[in-house]
């Protein structure tokens, strides 16, 4: 079957067309996509499933309570993990001009999603002016966008080449527990500027920014089923009582019921 999300790619690098488009897609297994852009901003949640986005300057876990905006030429990629069901808003390069202007995470509200479900049952109108009562929709989805907090729900990367490399390997495999004068070293950087920069370049020192490496990965393994004792393990955490009380004081609730949300 194919996927209206995906059968709007060439549409998206139209400058002509109506100021904002939607579509919803389902994926009962992992979806992929490799680093592109487009003209067109984008705005894009799941209302089933994890995602995880790749952005130039970091990457982003995105559970249905959270949707990613990406202004027009926005270099990205992403991937679901497990059964998906997700939606797409684009917008007309023009009409983002007071939106955001950096890629962000949101936190959606009632109003914003029941607003882009409506705009998806829309019969196909790449080619045509929206209609009065589809304008009105699609101003309330763009105040929503303009309007809606903005929530630090991502991994900043550094920007130093050397670090960026030390993690990617983290982010790649968090449960490694080798310290900092290990990835130093491994990085070919001294300890004292792994740490240091870790901090100038990311906002977290080299320790926290691991721990919410291994946050971040913890809720791919959650919506993938995997057990919270399996998943305590497998990130190097010595019981699942100190991963449950970390990912609570991350997230503000325990493994369980964030699944139950998922």
């Amino acid at each position: 079957m194919s996927d209206p999300i995906l059968d709007l790619r060439d549409f998206l690098n139209m400058a002509e067309g109506p100021v904002l488009v939607a579509a919803e897609g389902r994926h009962d297994s992992e979806l992929a996509s490799t680093p592109h852009q487009h003209a067109r901003g984008q705005l894009f949640g799941s209302l089933r499933g994890l995602l995880s986005v790749g952005v130039d300057d970091g990457v982003w876990i995105v559970p249905a309570i959270h949707a990613v905006w990406l202004p027009p030429h926005t270099p990205h990629s992403g991937r679901s993990h497990g059964p998906f069901h997700g939606w797409s808003v684009y917008v007309a390069e023009l009409a983002c001009a007071k939106l955001p202007q950096h890629p962000c995470t949101l936190r959606t509200s009632g109003l914003l999603r029941e607003a882009v479900l409506r705009a998806c049952a829309w019969e196909s109108v790449s080619a045509l002016p929206l209609t009065e009562s589809q304008a009105h929709v699609a101003a309330v989805i763009l105040d929503e966008i303009r309007s809606l907090p903005v929530e630090p729900f991502g991994l900043p990367l550094p920007r130093d080449p050397r670090l960026q490399r030390v993690a990617r390997a983290l982010i790649a495999d968090p449960a490694d527990d080798g310290d900092l004068e290990h990835w130093a070293a491994w990085g070919a950087v001294s300890s004292r500027t792994l740490s240091r920069r870790f901090v100038t370049e990311t906002g977290f020192n080299f320790t926290a920014w691991r721990q919410r490496a291994r946050m971040m990965r913890s809720l791919e393994m959650l919506a993938a089923g995997m057990s919270v004792t399996a998943i305590a393990l497998d990130l190097g955490y010595s019981t699942p009582s100190a991963f449950i009380g970390l990912f609570r004081r991350t997230f503000g609730d325990t493994p369980a019921a964030y699944r139950a949300r998922l």
